[in-house]
């Protein structure tokens, strides 16, 4: 598979592909509802919600993470989890700017 290529693409379509890749799983997408429904953070509830391992929920919380989808604070020894308002807020308005945008265009 080749690498993708990025550059000639501005920061924002960048970093907004990379985020919206991380949520291009059934998974993810699951999780992100999830903390959605929760009304505080949440530690080991996620394994008990979906039909995953324990160890694979991991790597998805992980992919989530790294794009500032979700973040997560330590307690005791459990990491809780909850979604990055900020982050998510980004992703809303790359949408409206595109639905906007759509708005005011012709259609085909």
């Amino acid at each position: 598979m080749g690498i993708t290529k990025t550059i000639g693409f501005s920061q924002e379509v960048n970093t907004m592909s990379e985020t919206l890749k991380a949520l291009g799983h059934p998974a993810r997408l699951s999780i992100m509802h999830f903390l959605a429904k929760s009304p505080s953070c949440i530690c080991n509830d996620i394994v008990l919600e979906l039909p995953l391992a324990q160890p694979t929920i991991s790597r998805h919380l992980s992919e989530l993470k790294k794009v500032g989808l979700i973040q997560g604070e330590i307690t005791g020894k459990n990491i809780c989890y909850c979604i990055n308002q900020e982050k998510w807020q980004e992703v809303l308005a790359y949408f409206n700017t595109i639905t906007t945008s759509l708005s005011h265009s012709k259609t085909c």
